[in-house]
Parts: C-alpha cells; sequence; structure tokens
C-alpha cells in the first residue's frame, strides 16, 4: 500500500508542476501578473484549495504521532485516487494545463522533475510515519519550490535575453542601414493587434511586410522575430509593442529605433501590474514611444483618446512631430477622420476625409465602430509611406473578418454568436457592446470579470454593469472577482426612467462559469434571429457547444 501512495503521490506532482510552470508561463514570467493573479477568486481558489488545507491537516495529524497513521494513510490514499481520476478526466476532455514546450519550459521541467525524483528517493530511508510527512509537505510546499526554481534561473534567462536582444538591435541596424528598412511600432492598452493586423493588409499590398505574429508582442518575441524572419529584402517591419513594466517599451523601441510609432489607446487594463498609472502612461501610454521618436519620426495617435492627447501635450512641436486620427472633427482638428460611417451586421462603411481636403470611400468585412477608429490609424500610417487613398481603399477590400478582433459565427438554433473571446479591456467591452446593440431581437453578453485594472476596477466594473443593462436582455457573468459591483451598475439602469419609457423588459444578470450550464440557459432563453457575445475568456468549449 506505501507504494501504491507513493506513486499517487508521484503522479499527482507531475501534474501539479506542470500547472504551476503553466501559470507562471501564462504571465510571462513576470512577478507582478503572477502575485496579481492572487486577487482574482481563481486566484484565491488556488490558496485556499479544500484539498490541500485537507493534506495540511492530516500533516498535522502525523507529525503528533498520536496512533491515527492508518487512518491518515488511508485518507491520503483515497485522495490522491481522486485527484488521480480527476487528472485523467482532464488529459480526456482535453482540459489539462500545461506550459507550453519552449527551450525554457523544457529546462524548468526537467529541473522540477529532477528535484521531485530526487526528493522522493531521498525521502525512502523514513519510516513509513516520517516518508508520508516529508511527501505531504512537499505536496504543500510544491507552488513555492516551483517558483523559487523558476525565479533562481531566471538571472540565467535574462542573460541569454540580454545577448538575444543584443543580436537584434545589430541584425536590424544593418538591415536598415543596407536597403532603409522602415520600422514602425504599435503601443497602446488596447487595439494594437486589429491595427496592426490592419496595416500588414494594407502596406503589402504595395510593400515588402514583416510583422510580428500573435504571441511576439514582448521585448524577446519581437527580437526572435527579427534574428529569425528579418530579411534585407523587406520593406517595412511592423512590431507590436506589449509591456507590463516601466521601461520595457523603451528598450524594445531602442532596438526597434522606428520611424514610425501609433499609439492606439490607452486606459487602466494593466494599471495593477505597472503600479500607478503614472507607470503605465510611460509604458503602454506611450511615453517611452515618444521619447524614441523624438525629431526624428512621427507619432500617430488616437485623437479620441484623452491619455493620448495628455502625451502629445507634454512635446513641443519643435520636439515631436504627431498626427491625429479620430472618428469625428468635430472637437479635434485632426490629420484624418470618418465621415458617412454606416456599421452593419458583418462589414463596417464610412468615407475618411483627410485634412487637406482628399476623401475616400472605404468597406472592410470588420465588426464594429471601434475597427473605423483603427483603420484610420493604419490610413493615416500608410499615406505616410506614400500610399494613395485609391490603394488603401482597394486594400481594405481584402481585411478579413477576424483581423478586427471579433468573428461572428452562425450558432445552435439560427442564433447568432459573436466571438469576440481573444481578450477583454474596459474599452474594448464599451464597444463590442455598441456593436451589439445594432441588433435587434434579444442581446446577450457572456464575460468573466476584468483582471488587472487595479484601483480603478470597482468603478469600471460599475460601468460597464449599466452599459450591459442598457442594451441587454441577459448578461452571464463567468467570474465572482468584481460581480457584485458590475451588479451594482446593472441594477441601477433597471429603475431608469429611460429604460422603463424604452419598453425593455427586465434584464437578467447571472453569475454562472459552467460552459454546459450556460449553454442550457441561452438556449431556453434565446430563439432564432438573437444574438449572444462572447466577450473576453468564456469558458472553455462553450463556444463550440454554441455553434457545433
Amino acid at each position: 500500500m506505501l507504494i501504491l501512495l507513493n506513486a499517487l503521490w508521484f503522479i499527482f506532482e507531475l501534474k501539479f508542476i506542470l500547472f504551476w510552470l503553466y501559470l507562471w508561463q501564462l504571465k510571462e514570467y513576470h512577478i507582478g501578473r503572477f502575485a496579481d493573479h492572487f486577487r482574482t477568486h481563481k486566484g484565491k481558489k488556488l490558496l485556499f484549495d479544500s484539498a490541500q488545507i485537507l493534506k495540511l491537516a492530516l500533516l498535522v495529524f502525523l507529525l503528533a504521532g498520536n496512533n491515527l497513521f492508518v487512518y491518515v494513510f488511508s485518507f491520503l490514499t483515497l485522495i490522491y485516487f481522486v485527484e488521480l481520476i480527476i487528472f485523467l478526466r482532464s488529459i480526456f476532455i482535453k482540459s489539462f494545463k500545461k506550459p507550453v514546450i519552449t527551450v525554457k519550459t523544457i529546462f524548468l521541467i526537467s529541473v522540477s522533475f529532477g528535484i521531485l525524483i530526487i526528493f522522493l528517493v531521498w525521502t525512502l530511508q523514513f519510516y513509513n510515519e516520517l516518508q508520508i510527512s516529508w511527501l505531504v509537505a512537499f505536496d504543500i510546499l510544491t507552488p513555492l519550490i516551483i517558483s523559487a526554481v523558476v525565479l533562481f534561473f531566471q538571472p540565467f534567462f535574462v542573460a541569454i535575453r540580454n545577448n538575444t536582444l543584443r543580436k537584434a538591435k545589430i541584425k536590424i541596424k544593418k538591415i536598415k542601414d543596407v536597403s532603409g528598412l522602415k520600422v514602425i511600432a504599435i503601443t497602446g492598452s488596447y487595439g494594437k493587434t486589429s491595427t496592426k493586423e490592419f496595416l500588414i493588409k494594407i502596406l503589402s499590398a504595395k510593400f515588402k511586410v514583416l510583422a510580428t505574429t500573435e504571441h511576439q508582442n514582448a521585448e524577446i518575441g519581437i527580437a526572435k522575430c527579427i534574428l529569425e524572419n528579418l530579411q534585407p529584402s523587406h520593406q517595412v517591419f511592423i512590431a507590436e509593442v506589449a509591456a507590463y513594466d516601466k521601461g520595457k517599451v523603451k528598450e524594445v523601441c531602442n532596438i526597434l529605433q522606428p520611424k514610425i510609432g501609433i499609439v492606439t489607446g490607452v486606459n487602466e487594463q494593466h494599471l495593477s501590474v505597472f503600479g500607478s498609472m503614472k507607470n503605465l502612461l510611460s509604458g503602454e501610454g506611450g511615453g517611452e514611444l515618444a521619447e524614441v521618436l523624438q525629431k526624428d519620426g512621427i507619432l500617430i495617435v488616437n485623437g479620441d483618446n484623452k491619455h493620448c492627447l495628455d502625451l502629445v501635450r507634454k512635446y513641443p512641436s519643435t520636439q515631436l512631430r504627431a498626427k491625429f486620427y479620430s472618428l469625428t472633427n468635430k472637437i479635434l482638428n485632426s490629420d484624418i477622420w470618418a465621415d458617412e460611417i454606416t456599421i452593419h451586421k458583418n462589414y463596417i462603411s464610412f468615407v475618411a476625409v483627410e485634412k487637406a481636403g482628399e476623401v475616400a470611400h472605404f468597406d472592410a468585412k470588420v465588426l464594429g465602430k471601434h475597427n473605423i477608429q483603427n483603420l484610420l490609424g493604419a490610413i493615416l500610417i500608410a499615406k505616410e509611406l506614400g500610399m494613395t487613398f485609391g490603394e488603401i481603399s482597394g486594400a481594405c477590400k481584402n481585411i478579413a473578418e477576424g483581423e478586427g478582433g471579433m468573428v461572428l459565427k452562425q450558432g445552435k438554433h439560427g442564433i447568432d454568436i459573436i466571438d469576440s473571446s481573444y481578450s477583454a479591456n474596459p474599452d474594448g467591452v464599451f464597444a463590442d457592446l455598441d456593436y451589439l446593440s445594432i441588433y435587434p431581437n434579444k442581446k446577450i453578453i457572456i464575460m468573466p470579470c476584468l483582471i488587472e485594472l487595479g484601483e480603478k476596477s470597482s468603478e469600471i466594473h460599475e460601468k460597464i454593469g449599466k452599459k450591459i443593462a442598457e442594451i441587454c436582455d441577459m448578461a452571464i457573468i463567468t467570474s465572482k472577482d468584481k460581480f457584485i459591483e458590475l451588479e451594482k451598475g446593472f441594477k441601477s439602469v433597471q429603475d431608469d426612467d429611460i429604460l422603463r419609457r424604452s419598453g425593455k423588459n427586465v434584464a437578467k444578470c447571472i453569475l454562472c462559469d459552467d460552459s454546459q450550464e450556460i449553454y442550457s440557459a441561452i438556449t431556453l432563453f434565446c430563439k432564432s434571429g438573437d444574438a449572444v457575445l462572447l466577450e473576453g475568456r468564456v469558458p472553455k468549449g462553450l463556444l463550440n457547444l454554441l455553434t457545433e
């Protein structure tokens, strides 16, 4: 029986180690993001997991030596056996969380497994009670042990990282000196990826373009893209630059030395990670990008965003050449804006107007008014690189729906499913709800509470709740973190005079994180022609349930 317990413990530890390495990788080995995870409901459940608390209690009984070994041993064996069943089930239903295989994760997995094996062999020298006590203690301390392994080797990986960055800087400088490569850096709290995808499609109509891929927006990913993919034949290199620390955007931009920078929009999305709004505005708020661009380059900013405007106001026009794009020209004297805007279910249509008076009509198969804003930023950059409105308009016809961040899918029973589950931020939620409002029948949103918003989180969730209540007939919230605040905002609109006069039925706001239960609620509530918006990371498998 002791051999069985040892085997069950070992299998559980293998799974446990892989999970914690997965979590560190998910948070990009960033201590702030990793720590912030434990402020969320899911993070707190990890810290206060009932099985781990039970094991701690059993460890106390073992160390007390009160002749309960047989009972404790049997109970522990049962716990590890149940956890084995859960583990096997997660593999079968493909919900098992493990890190993406990279050189770094292979190394960390190897070291962690090596420690596990050495520890197990070492414990075999002890008598039953003491050996089992050591095993349970290791189990309880596994999160700390794996975190210690990650942090211990981090300086080693930082040294490799710095060498990679140095090589990337040398390579891109050589190519720029030889071929005149134009480098575009994109940063901001939201809109980065869509703007990048629009730029790729537009600029590729005239230039040979290379851009960072979906998961290459941090410094090491951008550097690897340069080293592995950038060639002298490329005419334009587009880099999406994300950051979670002050100084990171500057570090990347010192490598890129971009000629054009764009700040797509700034909000509090990563406030808790940056630590302060000042740090956030310096990083993804564009402050560091503007410093690198001074005099030599041009900064393109979202003129509809207060923080972007504040950024430009800090610099005299002699130091920083800036241009603005906006949805209208009523408040700001923009360099480009939109007119005759029409939002359809599966495409957008508008007229782009340049300050000099040139106009052109644009159609694009992307969803939502906010994507007009992202397109205007891309159009302005393309104009800076010498493309005509005609060339740009023609290229926009090749933009695919998914490149705008949302995809419209036909769900079961004739229900429209709007998939915006890639990521979520406050401005994105409001924009997606505005798009949802064009649907004539019942409207439902399914979303988690937002994370990493810091001290602004409660206020923002209350505003989101109000917006949801104004538009939706049902809201299904999949995480508890700020549900109370969101529900407060939601309920405050239910008694609003304007809402009552509209004849809208009283909407529902419920908390549920089970895919099957959500699917059942949707199928009971909706009929053909209704619309469901999936916002942010919804429960795994839900999209398949709704569409297949």
